[in-house]
């Protein structure tokens, strides 16, 4: 208690100092797209709207970049919103972990807004476009709180944010099919369970600790292992952030959700929402309660790799048999939440990076992926896989953006897809569990058959006669060769993912000494 008291003085110490505008970053992030979002509806120009919240989404990726720059090497940033020291004051708090995150999510909507401003003025009303853009901020804003917190409760809030804008978004897509409402409505409707387990177990730890500070949380947690409130809040949060994060069988919201939502949506959601939400799991999971409790309650060996497995075989045979190449995305999206689910359960530092940098190269190809089905539902009309047939010729860049996509999702070598599940499965074989390793394989395996599908109605089917069909415009084209350069690129070049990982990885497995003060620790 007496390292606590003399850290709290350190931090009322140092919250007098000015700051400059660099070490506002933390904040500015979230602010940049929290303010364009009512900016947006308050001036109520559609051609205005995109500037704006491209503006801001650009503005949020370059100082993603800058705290990236900081954090890899192993500082942590603490930064106490309004001079309040923490555990009173919420804190912000960055490490490698979230830094990488906080690049994903930001990097992905950078590249996805130039790709929007098309896609959506063909798939949602004009005089529903300005809305959009600000409930799209609002849920960049929610996805961005949730990973630079850190403050529990503050989890919860920006969470909610995100969540009630992405119904909205999802239910845009009734303008061009009506089951997006009930898509909408099914997402409403699990993700509000989601929500209430996981603050049921937020208040089942605040009644244990006291505090909501996740560092503080971890600290008063560390000698009361067993208690049962603190076990009963830990099943509570991962059940919670489990739905949230489609875990096996929690999904039935997902595929729905990413069929009949706009293209640009589907793209972004599929890219960083439910990446989010398997980081905060790990935040939890790791830092929280510790990897120590994690061995001893042995929910990892006996529910998350069961799960992990599940999903990886049950959500790829299922995408193996759907005619709707955007569902058929759908479901690979869940067998690859096993493959990060998996790397987790391994409970080892090559396993989490395995996982950090699955969920990193995953969100780069579902996006190259998800991109180029909009381009192909933009031209075609709909995104059957016997409606798109020969759009390899027809459509050349698109199609060819797409395979590169489609090998990365396998985990062809010389694609991102491959590096997070090659150290996946050096972990397996680290830990002992060949085995398990030969299920990676096997499960890829399943992966070759569903992206052979799409590239045979790309490239073997012949086009309908009465179909006249020409390549998607620059706009959309160029955010998807960015991904699909980028799934290449990762997979040559892992300085960046792996060292980043790693790095994450090794913050996670010190447990709450990954968030307590450390040598080299910034405190604003």
């Amino acid at each position: 208690m007496a390292s606590t008291a003399a850290a709290t003085e350190g931090h009322h110490a140092a919250a007098h100092v000015a700051l400059s505008l660099v070490d506002q970053l933390p904040l500015l992030l979230i602010m940049a797209p929290f303010c364009a979002a009512p900016l947006i509806v308050l001036i109520g120009s559609r051609k205005l709207a995109w500037a704006i919240a491209y503006a801001a989404v650009t503005a949020s990726f370059v100082m993603a970049v800058f705290l990236m720059m900081r954090v890899i090497g192993g500082e942590v940033i603490s930064y106490h919103i309004g001079g309040w020291a923490p555990p009173m004051g919420i804190e912000y708090r960055i490490d490698a972990a979230n830094a990488f995150v906080l690049l994903l999510v930001t990097g992905i909507a950078a590249v996805v807004m130039p790709y929007a401003r098309i896609s959506i003025l063909a798939e949602v009303g004009q005089r529903h476009q300005a809305l959009f853009y600000s409930c799209f901020l609002l849920c960049f804003t929610g996805l961005l709180g949730v990973v630079i917190t850190g403050d529990a409760f503050n989890v919860f809030v920006f969470l909610e944010i995100s969540s009630l804008a992405t119904y909205v978004l999802i239910a845009a897509g009734a303008e061009k099919d009506r089951r997006a409402l009930t898509a909408a409505y099914d997402y409403l409707i699990m993700g509000t369970i989601g929500a209430t387990f996981f603050v049921i177990g937020l208040g089942l730890l605040y009644m244990a600790t006291g505090t909501l500070n996740m560092a503080d949380i971890a600290e008063r947690i560390a000698d009361q292992q067993g208690n049962r409130t603190v076990r009963a809040a830990f099943a509570f949060i991962v059940v919670g952030m489990g739905l949230k994060a489609a875990i096996y069988p929690l999904h039935l919201w997902l595929p729905n959700a990413y069929t009949y939502a706009p293209s640009a949506v589907t793209t972004f959601l599929a890219a960083t929402a439910t990446k989010v939400a398997i980081y905060v799991l790990m935040r939890f999971m790791f830092t929280v309660f510790q990897p120590q409790y994690l061995f001893e309650v042995k929910t990892l060996e006996f529910i998350i790799i069961p799960l992990a497995v599940l999903a990886m075989f049950a959500a790829s045979l299922i995408a193996i048999f759907q005619t709707d190449l955007k569902r058929l995305l759908a479901y690979s999206s869940l067998a690859q939440i096993g493959y990060m689910l998996l790397g987790i359960g391994f409970l080892s530092e090559t396993g989490l990076t395995a996982a950090i940098a699955h969920l990193f190269n995953h969100g780069i190809t579902k996006a190259a992926l998800f991109m180029g089905v909009g381009a192909l539902a933009l031209r075609y009309g709909n995104s059957f896989l016997d409606r798109i047939g020969g759009a390899g010729k027809t459509m050349p860049w698109t199609s060819a953006a797409m395979v590169i996509g489609g090998l990365s999702l396998i985990g062809v070598p010389g694609t991102a897809g491959f590096i997070s599940k090659w150290v996946l499965v050096q972990a397996a074989f680290e830990a002992g569990w060949w085995p398990m390793a030969v299920l990676i394989m096997l499960s890829s395996l399943l992966a070759v058959i569903y992206v052979w599908k799409m590239v045979e109605a790309l490239y073997l089917a012949e086009p309908a006669e009465d179909v006249v069909v020409r390549e998607a415009p620059a706009a959309m084209l160029v955010p998807l060769w960015v991904m699909a350069i980028a799934c290449v690129w990762f997979g040559v070049n892992t300085d960046l993912s792996l060292a980043a990982s790693l790095s994450a990885a090794q913050g996670f497995i010190a447990g709450s000494a990954g968030m307590a003060d450390v040598a080299g620790m910034v405190v604003r």
